[in-house]
């Protein structure tokens, strides 16, 4: 599947290579160096639409043993900036804005983000991208939105 979009190219190229998911997630959190800190694999990448996917291990838990939230929030807005690359027309541009989550379960076990949004949401203003985090049984352990601001690019 061809595509114009940068990110949505580069990660069908990487699909190609051995460990590919692996090398285009190592490239992607270089955008933001702590998002290496959760050591992410993004699993599945679209327009509108990304999973990822990380491991509970000691470098992201907390002092009760469960992967701790700011661990969680990383893996959100990596989810989230990866939909917004992997989506926004050429002519415009994104920032974030804000988040909101909620803590609804214990992170005891791997966890898989998802962030997605509407298809015909990209224009000019706020947008609300949603954000899920799940632990391995599929229970919801953190829920929200990340609103990001739209507008056009300048001339040059």
């Amino acid at each position: 599947m061809a595509t114009d979009n940068y990110l949505l190219a580069l990660y069908q190229k990487c699909q190609r290579l051995p460990r590919g998911k692996h090398i285009f997630s190592l490239m992607f959190a270089r955008k933001a160096p702590y998002f290496k800190s959760i050591k992410p694999v993004i699993t599945e990448l679209r327009e509108n639409y990304c999973e990822l996917r990380f491991k509970k291990r000691k470098a992201v838990q907390n002092h009760i043993g469960t992967v701790h939230a700011i661990a969680l929030c990383n893996g959100l807005e990596m989810a989230m900036g990866a939909v917004a690359e992997a989506s926004i027309p050429k002519h415009l541009r994104w920032i974030p804005k804000g988040m909101t989550v909620n803590y609804t379960a214990k992170a005891n076990s791997d966890i898989r983000i998802e962030a997605s949004t509407p298809a015909d949401a990209w224009a000019p203003g706020d947008l609300a991208v949603n954000v899920r985090g799940y632990r391995a049984d599929g229970t919801v352990v953190i829920e929200g939105t990340i609103t990001i601001y739209v507008s056009e690019k300048p001339a040059r």
